[in-house]
């Protein structure tokens, strides 16, 4: 199936994708990577407010390449980033806020449990930097810009960003794991 999806997101929006579903994003999203995530939580573990809204957001493991033309923030490429740095960081995240979906690449480390029922993991294809910035329609803002360019936060305004493909979905089926089962099957058979 396809979905064509506004941020930000609402619980039926998720709960009825399947792995393998394709999915694109309108809306703002939040890039962060491994230092965003960490000061996300120790923000939430002091009773700080954190300085975006991550009701119904959707999170983009993303260091993007920026350029500033004129006072004004724009993409010059903004691929995932690899999604398993963050896994350990993912469970304590969704159990303190409510993130619905995560975009990243090459899927994720024992987070089936953490997403079941409350977030999903949309994988977009290394490589695709520049087809993602064409979907990119704005800068909003960023946050945290002494962490770096690449571990900021950055709010993006999207259209029909994706393709998407719904690689864990919140019935904790993970598409990767099958992958990985599929092919173990295959070189059995072969080596047989």
């Amino acid at each position: 199936m396809e979905y064509y999806l506004n941020t930000p997101l609402q619980k039926e929006d998720i709960v009825r994708l399947d792995i393998g579903d394709v999915v694109y994003l309108t809306g703002t999203i939040l890039t962060a990577r491994d230092e965003a995530h960490a000061r996300i939580l120790e923000l939430t573990e002091k009773g700080e407010e954190v300085p975006f809204d991550l009701e119904g957001a959707v999170i983009y493991h993303c260091g993007p390449l920026m350029q500033n033309k004129e006072e004004k923030w724009e993409v010059v490429a903004a691929g995932p980033t690899t999604s398993a740095r963050m896994s350990k960081m993912t469970p304590q995240l969704l159990e303190k806020h409510k993130v619905l979906a995560l975009i990243g690449k090459g899927g994720m480390a024992n987070v089936t449990e953490a997403l079941k029922n409350r977030c999903v993991y949309l994988a977009f294809t290394g490589g695709c930097a520049a087809l993602a910035a064409e979907n990119i329609k704005d800068v909003q803002t960023v946050h945290w810009p002494d962490l770096g360019m690449p571990e900021a936060v950055w709010e993006l305004k999207v259209e029909n960003f994706g393709p998407l493909i719904v690689g864990i979905d919140t019935k904790c089926n993970d598409l990767f794991s099958k992958i990985e089962e599929k092919a173990r099957e295959v070189l059995s058979d072969l080596e047989s």
